[in-house]
């Protein structure tokens, strides 16, 4: 295992959920973070708040991972303030569910804008600048939902499908760039994504920490083993 103390990390869509999970774990680790979704007043919020426990670096920038020169504006100003990037946590994303006929294209491009060109600006910019650090790691937060296919859920599947192949076409990019790509694929999680709030009768699912902690356990694996694919999924789901 190896350290991840005074790294410098950004968490994409970290208001919330997972990314605020991981956001929340990267600062026990003693990791500077950028935290960022669309809302600066959320950004804020969050960043006082781990701020208030933290004994590293908390900043927070605004920033709607669709929009390529807010995402470069994103990661130059991670590396303006922190001196560098050496994580980048690719979590923000949308899951718009219906069936095909009554998708909108501006759904879909939507869907596709955010689940997976936001992730190929955000590695495009942070690159060049992962490539002068030791041990840099990209994660790539993922779904089952990107091997499983169902129905209402062709935009939300194509995204996530599509994010696993570029993530494991990265991965051997760069990866003697000493920077590993991995891919965390969580099914059920007990967050609002879906547009409805957590319910308490809910308890087979998977939690944010349970993602999060799987997130720091891959950081810290020792640099000469990578596990680019991880499926995380409810041990006991509700039997059919």
């Amino acid at each position: 295992m190896i350290s991840l103390k005074d790294k410098s990390a950004i968490v994409t869509g970290s208001t919330r959920g997972i990314g605020l999970a991981i956001a929340e774990a990267l600062v026990e680790e003693g990791v500077n973070v950028v935290v960022s979704s669309r809302k600066q007043a959320d950004v804020e919020q969050v960043r006082q708040r781990l701020s208030e426990k933290a004994s590293t670096t908390v900043l927070g920038k605004a920033c709607d991972v669709s929009d390529f020169e807010q995402v470069e504006a994103l990661v130059r100003y991670c590396c303006q303030e922190l001196g560098g990037l050496d994580i980048l946590i690719n979590n923000a994303g949308i899951g718009i569910f219906r069936e095909v006929e009554q998708l909108s294209p501006e759904e879909w491009r939507s869907t596709l804008a955010t689940n997976l060109d936001g992730v190929f600006y955000a590695c495009h910019c942070a690159i060049p600048e992962m490539k002068k650090r030791e041990n840099a790691f990209i994660i790539n937060i993922g779904s089952l939902a990107g091997k499983n296919a169902f129905p209402g859920g062709a935009a939300y599947n194509a995204s996530k499908f599509g994010l696993l192949g570029f993530t494991e076409a990265l991965m051997q990019e760069v990866r003697h760039d000493d920077i590993r790509v991995a891919c965390v694929m969580p099914g059920s999680v007990e967050t609002s994504f879906s547009g409805r709030e957590p319910s308490s009768g809910e308890t087979w699912k998977l939690t944010a920490s349970d993602v999060a902690h799987v997130v720091i356990e891959t950081l810290k694996r020792d640099p000469r083993c990578l596990t680019s694919r991880i499926e995380m999924r409810p041990s006991k789901p509700p039997k059919k």
